[in-house]
């Protein structure tokens, strides 16, 4: 676990849009300011978190690609 994360999700497998539906049901067991870090394959996701992230006003603190897999964090703001 990265040591700014309050949870980590393993999202590798899973495609659209159930990435989105885990981080959306995570992100409401944390408490505003706490960071969710995930792991996904599906390369939707690089264009669907921050589009989720936008229309819920969540903050998308950092999204990386390292090799098939999209390391993302996000941080509960509502």
């Amino acid at each position: 676990m990265s040591e700014n994360a309050d949870i980590v999700l393993d999202l590798k497998g899973l495609l659209c849009p159930m990435p989105i539906v885990k981080m959306a049901k995570a992100i409401k067991g944390i408490e505003i300011g706490q960071v969710i870090e995930a792991e996904a394959s599906d390369p939707g996701v690089m264009a669907d978190i921050p589009a989720w992230c936008k229309s819920t006003g969540n903050e998308l603190v950092k999204m990386e690609k390292v090799e098939k897999t999209i390391k993302f964090w996000v941080r509960r703001v509502k």
